[in-house]
């Protein structure tokens, strides 16, 4: 299973476009927040599945401010991470995570891709794919891949 996974798009879906015809074709992707009304035009850009959640900047959203997901024989928690004060740590949302069983969290809202190989959970942000915050400030995303023997594998992925 092949899953593109994107945050903080902001309403600036150049690089998006670009992603997506890159990395074609994916089975699901996942919106970690931030796409300030726009999320039906990227569920159409997508031309797959979409999960998403609603960010800091989603005003009046419908959105939930996060989802529970079980893909393979994973738990993931999906959620835009403000609420966990993921500016200043990640500590709080892999505690949550952990406490509620998740196996991955996955959040945004920094604008700096990480991922966090911890113990009992791994937690992972793909950045920002059009305002970068890391050093370079390169637009970065994540492919989350499932194979056969059912084990997961994460890249951080730039444009």
């Amino acid at each position: 299973m092949k899953i593109l996974i994107v945050s903080d798009t902001h309403g600036k879906h150049e690089n998006l476009t670009e992603v997506l015809n890159r990395v074609r074709p994916v089975d699901l992707m996942i919106h970690l927040g931030d796409a300030e009304g726009e999320e039906d035009y990227i569920g159409e850009l997508a031309g797959c599945p979409l999960e998403i959640v609603a960010g800091n900047n989603d005003f009046f959203s419908a959105l939930p401010r996060e989802k529970e997901l079980s893909i393979g024989r994973y738990r993931i928690l999906i959620t835009h991470g403000h609420y966990y004060y993921v500016n200043v740590g990640i500590e709080d949302i892999k505690t949550e995570a952990e406490a509620r069983d998740f196996d991955i969290v996955m959040f945004g809202h920094t604008h700096r891709p990480v991922i966090d190989y911890g113990k009992q959970i791994v937690a992972l942000n793909p950045g920002s794919i059009s305002y970068p915050r890391q050093e370079g400030k390169r637009p970065s995303y994540i492919m989350m891949n499932i194979g056969r023997d059912e084990e997961v594998h994460f890249e951080i992925c730039y444009l």
